[in-house]
């Protein structure tokens, strides 16, 4: 049953549910909060786990991550932000354990996963679930054979706040979608982010993300219609996010770029 520990609980497992703990990892920031969160999963009763984002490239982070776990059966990646890969190398090394990501190069000793995916391991199944918007690679994770539904999210709903749209390839289109799906879905899934502690509604979360970000889009229209139709995104960010800390305000720019490119397919 799940203990007693608050989030975060840096260097040592936080059971969640029957099903899932989680290991905080030292890398808090303003992108990462208290930290990257590694999940570890797996049946009451088993011995291996199914390790959830290695994290950072940390020792004592993937020392604690492989004392709790035990033996690490299989090491699966949400998406590509260094945050939750850099450990990749030195967890695999040390376990044994295949890595499988969207992406190729994230992969070790085993294939990419593929979209609607179904795995079963340490005892549990898993459903991999495409997640674009927060960048083009990102995943869910679903597991509904315990006695409570989860979503492991990664980056796509955090668990305080919200979450920013990758420059290189974030799209707020594919976004809306996929926060479209959670709350269609209506499984009452417990959120298991990549950062900050859990959820228990998914669909009322994505709901959230959905009405902050469609409130911030019309925003950026009033912003346009203002500043004129040549405005930078720098200019929408200094504008629309004067509340925000100023130290958020690349990132901030990352999801403005977004939402222009939003606005401009569907002009």
């Amino acid at each position: 049953m799940p203990g007693t520990l608050a989030h975060p609980a840096y260097g040592q497992a936080r059971p969640v549910t029957d099903q899932a703990a989680v290991i905080v990892a030292p890398n808090s920031g303003p992108m990462t909060l208290e930290g990257t969160n590694t999940w570890l999963l797996g049946a009451p009763g088993q011995q291996g786990r199914v390790l959830v984002d290695p994290g950072p490239m940390d020792e004592q982070h993937a020392e604690a991550v492989i004392a709790a776990a035990g033996a690490i059966e299989l090491i699966l990646v949400t998406h590509r932000h260094i945050d939750h890969t850099a450990g990749i190398d030195m967890l695999a090394e040390r376990t044994g354990a295949p890595v499988r990501a969207l992406l190729p190069e994230h992969c070790r000793d085993a294939a990419p996963l593929g979209e609607g995916e179904a795995l079963r391991a340490s005892g549990i199944a898993l459903t991999v679930l495409p997640a674009p918007g927060h960048t083009a690679d990102s995943i869910m994770l679903a597991v509904a054979d315990g006695a409570v539904p989860l979503l492991l999210t990664g980056d796509t709903i955090l668990g305080r706040g919200t979450t920013v749209l990758d420059a290189t390839d974030g799209d707020l289109g594919d976004y809306l979608d996929t926060l479209g799906a959670i709350i269609d879905d209506r499984s009452g899934h417990l959120v298991l982010p990549g950062h900050g502690p859990e959820l228990p509604d998914a669909a009322a979360a994505a709901s959230a993300y959905k009405a902050h970000r469609l409130h911030r889009l019309e925003e950026v229209r009033e912003a346009l219609r203002v500043l004129g139709e040549d405005a930078s995104a720098r200019d929408i960010v200094e504008r629309v996010y004067v509340a925000v800390d100023p130290a958020l305000w690349g990132a901030a720019e990352s999801s403005v770029r977004a939402q222009l490119a939003y606005l401009r397919d569907r002009a």
